[in-house]
């Protein structure tokens, strides 16, 4: 957390990101329990949209970014 934060510019003691994550419950990485990405996509899935971004150039060379998200009706 805390080179993202500095990835960011915000400057921030190396601790602090512990402490947020300690005020939030959350348990420092070697105690929490081994999810796996497949898991936790499983367990998500209902509540996950399906997201792509991508970019492509048009024929007069102007670039364009493109974010399609699809979701269920209920969802939206």
């Amino acid at each position: 957390m805390h080179s993202e934060l500095l990835a960011l510019g915000i400057k921030v003691a190396p601790a602090t990101g512990g402490e947020i994550l300690n005020d939030a419950g959350v348990d420092p990485a070697p105690e929490r329990s081994a999810t796996t990405w497949a898991g936790f996509l499983r367990s998500q899935a209902e509540a996950l949209p399906a997201c792509a971004f991508l970019e492509t150039v048009t024929l007069t060379g102007a670039r364009m970014y493109v974010l399609a998200v699809i979701s269920a009706p209920d969802r939206l």
